[in-house]
């Protein structure tokens, strides 16, 4: 009887403990903290904006290098993360229920889950309806790669098979090719399409043909009156010209992947701490909610 009586009050008491607690997880304090640390990063974001933008001028050469404003900018979204965090993490644990018959370590545990709950809200609704700007550099860095990657194949491809100007192509007018080229031989426009496709395949390739060079000259001294060494030369300076464009391709989009990559790491810092942040922060409101 002794054993009945003992069982039949804890029944009682776990009635009385899933009446007063229902759920381990009070949804309504998360979606309000969720909400408070969203206002607030847009808030900061927005204040971090304007401090950037009034930093910076495209008049004056007297600005920040790129290094020490991508490093402002990375200890700025670990503040946005830090404050919107302890925000949003005090909100729910300081708004949820009270939990009656439940252990304390129990409690320390709920409460540090409605805070990092909350801080997951609402990072999944900045990135929902927010604009990204890490999103967007990373798109523009792809792209940029893509580009410079299919270049040299598409510029090759079209070269050889002269999509680019709806002739023959480069291995086409080599058949055709006189010793000593007619300045009445083919109309400019011609010309100047044999001319592209010779220098798109040295760009291509990283180098100029020496028969190729020699017959451009030819074809431009012929079409141009000026002597064969000064249009070897005028050919030297086009085709540098030329490769220095693409170097700067090059090292626009691989500026682009680096800087993408440094702040995809800063993103994910600076998420961790706020994560680590809220979840504290849920722990400490929550405590001052059972004082």
């Amino acid at each position: 009887m002794a054993l009945a009586a003992e069982t039949a009050g804890t029944g009682v008491l776990v009635s009385e403990e899933s009446a007063r607690s229902p759920s381990a997880v009070s949804w309504p304090a998360v979606i309000a903290g969720a909400v408070g640390a969203v206002a607030i990063t847009l808030l900061l974001v927005a204040l971090g904006s304007g401090i950037g933008l009034s930093s910076v001028s495209p008049w004056t050469a007297v600005n920040p290098s790129a290094t020490t404003f991508t490093l402002l900018a990375a200890v700025w979204l670990i503040i946005v993360q830090w404050l919107s965090s302890a925000t949003g993490g005090y909100i729910a644990g300081r708004l949820r229920t009270k939990w009656a018959g439940v252990h304390t370590d129990e409690v320390f545990f709920r409460d540090t889950v409605h805070g990092f709950l909350a801080w997951a809200l609402a990072s999944l609704l900045v990135a929902a309806f927010a604009t990204s700007s890490i999103s967007s550099a990373v798109s523009s860095a792809g792209r940029a790669i893509s580009r410079v990657a299919g270049g040299a194949a598409s510029t090759a491809t079209q070269a050889a098979s002269g999509q680019a100007s709806g002739t023959d192509g480069y291995f086409l007018d080599t058949l055709f090719r006189k010793d000593q080229p007619d300045a009445n031989a083919a109309p400019p426009p011609e010309a100047r399409g044999e001319a592209s496709r010779i220098l798109a395949r040295s760009v291509a390739n990283g180098n100029l043909d020496p028969g190729d060079r020699t017959y451009l000259a030819k074809l431009v001294a012929a079409r141009t009156g000026i002597s064969q060494q000064d249009a070897e030369k005028r050919i030297d300076d086009t085709v540098a010209q030329m490769k220095a464009a693409e170097d700067k391709a090059k090292q626009t989009a691989d500026a682009a992947r680096k800087a993408s990559a440094q702040a995809s790491f800063y993103l994910f810092f600076s998420m961790l701490v706020g994560a680590f942040i809220a979840s504290t922060a849920g722990a400490v409101g929550g405590r001052q909610r059972d004082l």
